[in-house]
């Protein structure tokens, strides 16, 4: 999977879990950033870290950037 690929993570659910995406690709529910980081890994893109995950411009975060998992 090209790590150009739009990656789209969803605001929280009720049990604080996320909705991952890549491109047109579900990843999974991620319960935190590290969640986030090892479902692109297993798609191939290796080279995803935590600050990655932060500062690149193909993350879209929606309700809320990295740090929120749960609705307060």
């Amino acid at each position: 999977m090209a790590s150009d690929l739009p990656i789209v993570i969803y605001p929280p659910a009720d049990d604080g879990g996320r909705r991952v995406r890549a491109g047109p690709h579900f990843l999974g529910m991620a319960y935190g950033l590290l969640d986030v980081v090892e479902f692109l890994r297993l798609a191939g893109m290796e080279e995803v870290d935590d600050a990655y995950m932060r500062q690149s411009p193909h993350v879209e975060w929606r309700g809320g950037g990295p740090d929120a998992w749960h609705y307060e």
